[in-house]
């Protein structure tokens, strides 16, 4: 039932801890999903330093989706657009051909909270990978919630469980967001061939064994997956169909390596345009390691 069991590696990335799960070396992707980081959870006294922000930064090839449980974040990007989004909400953004975007903390920079949300991106399939650019907000009440038997359940995209968000995607795909009270039990169906489950917060029972926080579960095609709640938890269900192998490098993803390499002369040379909303900095392209030294001759 279970193929694979990724651990999430922290990074720090100027002040702010992350939980990178996915690309893993052993299995890069799930369904679409290629990027899966696990924000915080982090408690932020007022008046935290700027260098939390994340400064614009360009994407291609991909959507990137953001989900709040605790905290706020305000988006802007290159085709416009300026948004918060609070826990529960979904943003969705479409890279395509090309977007850049910053995500800034201004509002809990005065007040302090706590932050904790997962950001995610799902790669284009073939024939989407070059489309235009586009950036769409979802309050709660364009997601599908289910509640009963210990279990509160919402749809942030997609289809399953006999639902569907209202939340455009581009290729067969799900994500869920479930928050299980101690001994409630859920099922996964066997819908999509790839599938998986990442424990957000608590701990879990799955086909007789335990698992915690900080672990995706990566499932076998074919089967319902039962899961049990041994405390408290929040799982986020994700997958669908694949659209094959992809290529990522820095904030890139495309099924081209030829198409990485000009993104990124793209983005040196300044071809992609910055949002207009926050367009005084930047993050640079990050300079390539140099070469391994040659092995010394015996």
């Amino acid at each position: 039932m279970i193929e694979l069991v990724i651990d999430q590696r922290r990074r720090d990335l100027g002040g702010f801890e992350v939980g990178r799960v996915l690309p893993y070396a052993k299995h890069r992707m799930v369904g679409p999903f290629i990027f899966f980081d696990h924000m915080g959870p982090i408690d932020f006294q007022a008046g935290f330093p700027k260098s939390v922000d994340v400064r614009p930064h360009p994407h291609i090839g991909l959507s990137t989706v953001t989900y709040l449980f605790q905290g706020e974040i305000t988006h802007r990007d290159s085709v416009g657009v300026t948004q918060d989004i609070r826990p529960g909400e979904v943003n969705w953004m479409t890279a395509g051909r090309g977007i850049t975007h910053s995500e800034r903390f201004d509002d809990m920079r005065r007040t302090g909270g706590h932050m904790h949300g997962i950001q995610a991106w799902v790669a284009l399939p073939d024939g989407l990978e070059e489309t235009d650019p586009s950036f769409h907000h979802h309050g709660v009440d364009d997601l599908p919630t289910y509640e009963g038997g210990g279990m509160w359940a919402r749809l942030i995209a997609g289809k399953a469980f006999g639902a569907e968000a209202k939340v455009k995607t581009h290729s067969p795909m799900f994500y869920a967001h479930w928050a299980l009270q101690p001994g409630a039990v859920a099922a996964l169906p066997a819908e999509y061939p790839e599938r998986a489950a990442y424990i957000a917060e608590g701990s879990v029972e799955v086909d007789g064994h335990t698992y915690g926080t900080g672990q995706m579960l990566v499932f076998a095609p074919g089967e319902t997956v039962t899961v049990k709640a041994e405390t408290q938890a929040i799982v986020m269900l994700l997958g669908g169909e694949p659209v094959g192998p992809r290529f990522i490098d820095w904030n890139f993803v495309s099924s081209s390596k030829e198409r990485l390499d000009q993104a990124k002369a793209d983005w040196k040379a300044g071809r992609m345009k910055l949002p207009d909303a926050d367009d005084q900095e930047f993050i640079p392209l990050p300079e390539a390691p140099p070469p391994a030294p040659a092995s010394p001759r015996s």
